[in-house]
């Protein structure tokens, strides 16, 4: 297991995060389509995260009405973990139990009693990472960035981060923290798999150049690159694709990707999931990547991507079966800057 720092800080978070989605979901429900774990088998999930390196547990205030941040705080303590060994991350915007209009959001008056309620949920008296979970269009971003200066100030949350945002958006805030001394965002967590690699186009250029760290969510695409599923396959019934089929996927070119994901398996008798996470760790931007699991044999064969090295052929074959199309303006930058960059990279004009 390896260590990246979280953004511009001194933090260090382990490249593979352990995400708390499948705890406590109920039948019936979104949720529960997801997970539906009882505390043992989340407390089991948290051990065999811990034993394998793994020092960065997410989750966020909505996720099953709040119970996964019961049950991780809750397993946690189970474990005996010191807090000092553990890195925790929350998320605030939507809605849990109360149903005001003021109960989700990125208003002062929202995260304000979003941060006490996650703390009281998980037992802890401070959050390391806390994540706008989303963007709210009814609130000032300065707003929300003075909130969540306070909390970082009052010693309630060590770090900020964002989550869902689009490029402009961050850039904006980025800009309003560095202008008034304000905590800035540290980490952005975002959609990223080698079938979706939209965040490449804009998103990525922008965390590499100010900074900022890459939390990877939902990097096997709901399960849709675990190798369970081919063209002509559902899956498992009940597997959360069949139940839950989210993120959007462009399916042909997913499975162009899982084709050629498969025969690199194979060869390294390896899961189909280990060579996407692996693909993943790869990436220079990405700091780490969240792996959540609703079995310990799961959470296992992921924990097994970090310990592969993808060689430069096979990194070319997935880089070109993934490709995404051209576009504007990137397509103009590429053509304009090709002389440049030649120069800055190699120092020669061909």
């Amino acid at each position: 297991m390896r260590y990246n720092k979280l953004g511009s800080t001194g933090l260090f978070v382990s490249e593979l995060c352990l995400g708390t989605m499948t705890f406590g979901g109920e039948a019936g429900t979104t949720w529960g389509h997801i997970g539906n774990l009882g505390q043992n088998e989340a407390d089991a999930l948290v051990g065999a995260a811990l034993d394998a390196g793994i020092n960065f547990i997410d989750t966020a205030n909505v996720y099953a009405g709040g119970r996964s941040e019961i049950m991780t705080g809750q397993a946690l303590r189970n474990l005996g973990v010191p807090r000092e060994n553990v890195v925790v991350a929350s998320k605030v915007l939507g809605e849990t139990g109360t149903h005001g209009v003021n109960s989700r959001g990125l208003s002062r008056y929202h995260i304000m009693e979003s941060v006490k309620a996650s703390l009281k949920r998980m037992q802890m008296d401070h959050l390391d990472l806390y994540q706008v979970h989303g963007f709210d269009p009814a609130t000032p971003i300065e707003e929300t960035l003075r909130a969540l200066d306070t909390l970082v100030q009052h010693g309630h949350v060590r770090y900020i981060g964002v989550s869902n945002w689009a490029a402009w958006q961050i850039m904006k805030a980025l800009g309003i923290s560095e202008r008034h001394g304000l905590a800035r965002f540290e980490s952005l967590q975002a959609y990223y798999t080698i079938a979706g690699r939209d965040l490449e186009r804009e998103i990525v250029p922008l965390l590499r150049s100010e900074g900022v760290g890459l939390m990877v969510w939902s990097p096997l695409a709901g399960g849709l690159l675990s190798g369970k599923y081919a063209r002509d396959t559902q899956g498992e019934q009940g597997s959360r694709r069949t139940t839950f089929d989210f993120p959007p996927v462009d399916r042909d070119r997913a499975f162009d990707c899982v084709d050629a994901m498969r025969a690199i398996a194979d060869a390294r008798k390896v899961s189909v999931a280990q060579i996407a996470l692996a693909w993943l760790l790869h990436q220079p931007a990405v700091t780490t990547v969240i792996v959540g699991a609703k079995r310990v044999e799961q959470l296992r064969d992921n924990i097994g991507a970090t310990s592969l090295r993808l060689s430069a052929t096979e990194l070319a074959t997935l880089a070109e079966v993934s490709a995404l199309p051209a576009e504007y303006p990137g397509w103009m930058l590429e053509r304009q800057g090709g002389v440049r960059r030649n120069l800055l990279e190699r120092g020669t004009l061909g």
